[in-house]
């Protein structure tokens, strides 16, 4: 077989954006270039290792089998680079961390720059994601090597370590008529208008639980993934909604939200690393076992 380790860093890229634009974005390099390195790698090994899309594009069965397989390969010429370098067992390679958005920004963007200054010859990319589901299976489909994502987690394949533990509030505008008490009731949330999350996000999942138990049917004002756009429509007095404690703690500070618990519901979400459960390579490693000595600083960021 006849294949470079240009052609494997563009598949393991495409693999990680799910498109082959951005994957051209990122190597800075043409979009037909990637879809000329792509085309050849499928040729040579006989299949074909991307589904295409109205939206992009995702690993087939013969992908995810190469991706497995890619990634070894350039922990090996890592490892070898180490050696013949003489730089010591200082970890070197990559890790590809994968969670929603506004999880990235509250609390683990500290503890990731805190990881590279620590370890500057690991490269850390963040995938982005919008529900548990997705993160889950973007571990498993090998285009990401850790996850965060609330529990339940259901696959016996992946490791799971808890970080910490969170609670939704309710977080309203501060004319809202809930902003003067210090419990609401199931009762008033009945007849208030709900900004929520939309299905398939832990968060929305914890809401519609909450929903189900409480018999409450929500009456919607719209739905988003945006935390920034959804508090920014609490303020504007849109609706209420339910968010994670630390995701509004700087407009708590700032009076621009206030937090509201309600009466006789406690509404716990229980927070977890994931990743794949065979043999890792160094720098993942590393990684799993920086965030997981942070477990405290992670669950006094939960808070208020």
């Amino acid at each position: 077989m006849a294949f470079d380790l240009t052609q494997l860093r563009t598949f393991r890229t495409v693999a990680e954006t799910s498109s082959f634009t951005r994957a051209a974005a990122r190597l800075y390099v043409t979009q037909s270039a990637v879809s000329h390195q792509i085309k050849a790698l499928e040729e040579e090994l006989g299949e074909a290792l991307f589904i295409r899309t109205r939206h992009g594009v995702r690993l087939a069965e013969a992908g995810q089998a190469v991706l497995e397989h890619v990634d070894r390969i350039f922990e090996e010429v890592e490892a070898l680079r180490r050696r013949l370098g003489h730089e010591g067992d200082q970890p070197a390679g990559r890790v590809r961390a994968a969670a929603a958005t506004q999880a990235f920004v509250h609390l683990f963007a500290p503890h990731f720059r805190a990881f590279m200054e620590a370890y500057p010859r690991v490269e850390v990319v963040f995938r982005s994601t919008v529900s548990t589901d997705r993160t889950v299976g973007d571990i498993l489909a090998g285009v990401a090597d850790v996850g965060f994502a609330s529990k339940p987690v259901y696959s016996a394949t992946l490791q799971v370590t808890d970080l910490f533990d969170d609670e939704l509030l309710l977080a309203v505008s501060p004319t809202h008529r809930f902003a003067a008490v210090e419990l609401a009731t199931v009762k008033d949330i009945r007849t208030e208008r709900l900004i929520l999350f939309e299905r398939g996000a832990s968060i929305r999942r914890a809401s519609d639980q909450f929903f189900a138990r409480a018999g409450i049917k929500p009456d919607l004002a719209l739905e988003s993934n945006d935390t920034d756009f959804i508090k920014l429509m609490v303020r504007s007095g849109v609706g209420i909604s339910l968010l994670p404690a630390w995701a509004m703690r700087e407009e708590v500070r700032t009076g621009a939200l206030v937090p509201v618990r309600i009466k006789g519901h406690r509404l716990r979400r229980s927070v977890a690393m994931l990743s794949r459960g065979r043999a890792q390579p160094t720098a993942t490693r590393a990684f799993i076992a920086f965030i997981e000595a942070r477990k405290g600083e992670l669950q006094r960021a939960a808070k208020l």
